[in-house]
């Protein structure tokens, strides 16, 4: 779940685009583009609620490459992706590390390739799991992986007709109701690709797990890592502190905002979101961000503070709700915050997020006794 939030200045120029399509839905741009200083960046494509394409940075180094973020895992990225590289003058064969921002499969896709293929370093924070963990935090991206390996739909023709263990996507909300339930021929295609991980899908099974400040020597220069939980608990960005760059991952966008998921590990993953964004605002001497998804951009501290205020401004509108709800539920709440075509399973789990906020700092009330939450406002 993205939303827009009002952009600012990029830090460079770039060819005109449609004005009504935000730049992280755009698809894929074509080649390689050098963003900063011995940074170059890929573009792949992927087809993700308001997501276009998923940027992968290489760095080039005596060792050969380092790549952040290398896409869907699947043979259709892993063909684009090394198309890309051979575009550059570069081979998967070369790609010594790979750093993951966070575990959504749109950034550790292709991670197991390259470990298995060219003894490639995984490197994540220390609390990265992925989907294919029954414990993992957040389940809700999983099953926008695109799978085309034989074997694995061998598995679940095999399956089909035979009842299917709870899993994580099949858990019941803590807000109550009725829970999301995927359509079957999707809920069996998760469960083969956990069924199917290390044998015929390659896992992303870290090799290095990184605290905030460590120091990472990759593409001949020195990053830091900065350990920026909300979005998930485990997001990593990297800061470059000598040319001034902040590779940001899904934590800091262009001109939308990650989805802050209620179902999550963490008591309270907005305020943890607040703090990571207020930690934005420190490193005074970036110059250029490097997101995830859309353009490069230079207003670090602004950008961190735009979307801070839209988040204060949906608790705001939770609120002033309140006063016609009386005791609402998490799904009268999501039908204030989202427009209509947002709502649903990812539209709620965020309104939860927001009302328990809200609840954590004595704002709001919860009413247990029934089927479902019902929140009202002190």
């Amino acid at each position: 779940m993205t939303e827009p939030v009002p952009a600012h200045q990029h830090a460079h120029t770039h060819a005109p685009q449609a004005a009504t399509v935000r730049e992280e839905r755009q698809p894929p741009r074509e080649g390689i583009d050098e963003v900063a200083p011995g940074i170059l960046r890929l573009q792949l494509p992927i087809s993700l609620p308001g997501l276009g394409h998923v940027n992968c940075y290489a760095m080039e180094d005596a060792r050969g490459l380092t790549l952040v973020d290398p896409g869907l895992p699947g043979p259709k990225t892993w063909k684009e992706l090394q198309r890309l590289l051979r575009s550059g003058g570069f081979s998967a064969e070369r790609v010594h590390s790979v750093v993951i921002t966070h575990s959504h499969p749109d950034h550790f896709g292709q991670a197991g390739n390259f470990k298995r293929r060219a003894g490639a370093e995984v490197i994540t924070h220390r609390s990265f799991r992925t989907f294919l963990d029954p414990e993992a935090e957040d389940q809700e991206s999983a099953d926008d992986m695109e799978l085309d390996d034989r074997p694995v739909k061998a598995q679940i023709e095999a399956l089909r007709g035979q009842p299917l263990a709870d899993g994580p996507l099949n858990r019941t909300t803590p807000w109550g109701g009725e829970r999301h339930m995927m359509p079957r021929s999707r809920r069996l295609r998760y469960w083969a690709m956990r069924k199917a991980a290390g044998k015929f899908v390659p896992a992303p099974s870290p090799t290095r797990r990184v605290e905030d400040a460590d120091v990472l020597e990759l593409g001949g220069r020195s990053w830091i890592a900065v350990h920026t939980p909300g979005h998930t608990i485990d997001h990593l960005c990297l800061y470059d502190p000598n040319d001034g760059v902040m590779i940001s991952g899904d934590h800091v966008l262009p001109t939308i905002t990650p989805h802050i998921s209620g179902l999550g590990t963490t008591v309270d993953p907005l305020k943890d979101f607040f703090d990571s964004l207020d930690r934005m605002t420190t490193f005074a001497d970036v110059r250029t961000v490097l997101p995830a998804h859309g353009l490069e951009f230079g207003d670090l501290a602004g950008r961190a503070d735009a979307i801070k205020r839209h988040h204060h401004e949906r608790l705001e509108k939770l609120r002033a709700a309140s006063d016609e709800l009386g005791q609402g539920t998490v799904h009268e709440y999501m039908q204030v915050l989202f427009q209509q075509r947002s709502w649903g399973p990812m539209a709620e789990s965020e309104t939860y997020a927001h009302l328990e906020h809200l609840r954590i700092l004595g704002e709001a009330d919860v009413d247990e006794t029934g089927p479902l939450l019902r929140y009202s406002f002190t």
